[in-house]
């Protein structure tokens, strides 16, 4: 007892006493992470859960000011912004977080997904990761329009306007997500309560079990490393891996603060209802490709609506993402399919493309 006295203070081990802290020391020096030529994809899981902590505390931050009804919002945050002080930097770097922390997550799926790191037993590590990915785009859908400016509001109209299309319960959803028939004030309030109470709530619940299956199941060494018949090569997790990954959360912080400092967020004009839509409403980077595919697609294929089409193949392309655990098949040589690759490359070219179309092709009315 002396001995562990000196090692750790009495501070030490009275909470070792109450809540265990050595058996939590055991558990974070016994992980340890591979090491081999792709572990550098490693970092972008925790990155990502940084950019989700700076969301956080910003978003708090943000609700100290923020009143959520369609005649006060714009002004609260104009409020934000021009009286409080260093309020338009952390709206800033609220909304350059949110970019970065979705641009880390798609790169930590796909990393993934290369890797092969949704093999057995890690199957419910990866559909946990994709349940995380949606919650992820609803957060960024369902906060685009709480600044209540003419930007978010039109764009938010065209995006209730896509699952309308889906037979029978296609405008039962609209009208749920809106609130009504149109964008209003209570749809306003309905996507504030599922930004700051709904989506949370779910979050929190999923991220925890992913991070339990990760720290249960290791970290996945891609299958190339696992066949080339060298032993394996790992680091601790702590303090080695971890001390690496603070030196990447702190050079994201810095990208972050230039971002927000260099390039803050602006504002725009006040959403007005009775207003005809801008020329060029174009959603965020990451639903780019998904808004111009449907701008893409003709009124009708083979007698179905262009759109619905669009829409029902997104769900099937998310689907096939979600069970690609489940799909795999190994070929007869004993050799993994190269399916999962195949079409991991197909949906990120194909990504980039429409995204580069969106953004380069001419806006019409």
């Amino acid at each position: 007892m002396e001995n562990r006295s000196r090692e750790h203070g009495k501070l030490w081990l009275w909470l070792d006493e109450r809540i265990g802290l050595k058996e939590i020391e055991k558990l974070a020096r016994k992980k340890d992470v591979p090491v081999h030529r792709h572990t550098i994809w490693y970092y972008f899981g925790g990155m990502t859960l940084f950019l989700f902590l700076i969301q956080v505390t910003t978003g708090i931050l943000l609700l100290l000011y923020y009143r959520p009804s369609a005649g006060e919002a714009y002004e609260s945050i104009q409020f934000l912004m021009t009286e409080v002080q260093f309020g338009w930097l952390v709206r800033s770097i609220h909304a350059w977080s949110a970019n970065l922390m979705v641009f880390a997550m798609f790169i930590h799926l796909f990393s993934a997904l290369f890797g092969k790191a949704y093999r057995a037993p890690r199957e419910l590590t990866w559909l946990s990761g994709g349940v995380l990915l949606s919650l992820t785009l609803a957060f960024g859908f369902t906060g685009y329009l709480l600044p209540w400016n003419e930007l978010a509001f039109f764009a938010t109209r065209v995006g209730t306007e896509i699952p309308g299309v889906i037979p029978v319960i296609g405008p039962f959803f609209r009208r749920l997500l809106r609130g009504g028939d149109d964008v209003t004030g209570a749809t306003l309030t309905r996507f504030y309560g599922i930004h700051v109470a709904v989506l949370p709530a779910i979050v929190t619940l999923v991220l925890g079990l992913h991070l339990f299956l990760v720290q249960k199941h290791g970290m996945s060494t891609p299958p190339g490393e696992e066949q080339e018949g060298k032993a394996r090569r790992a680091m601790p997790f702590f303090p080695n891996f971890f001390l690496r990954d603070l030196v990447g959360w702190l050079c994201a912080l810095g990208v972050l603060a230039a971002l927000a400092a260099y390039f803050p967020a602006e504002l725009g004009k006040k959403a007005d209802p009775f207003q005809p839509a801008p020329i060029g409403i174009k959603p965020e980077w990451y639903f780019m490709a998904m808004f111009q595919t449907l701008k893409l697609l003709p009124s009708h294929i083979l007698g179905i609506e262009g759109e619905l089409l669009g829409v029902l193949g997104f769900g099937v392309v998310g689907l096939l993402l979600i069970l690609i655990p489940f799909l795999e098949r190994r070929k007869a040589s004993g050799q993994p399919s190269r399916f999962p690759a195949a079409f991991g490359i197909t949906i990120i070219l194909y990504m980039v493309l429409l995204t580069y179309l969106g953004y380069t092709m001419s806006p019409t009315k």
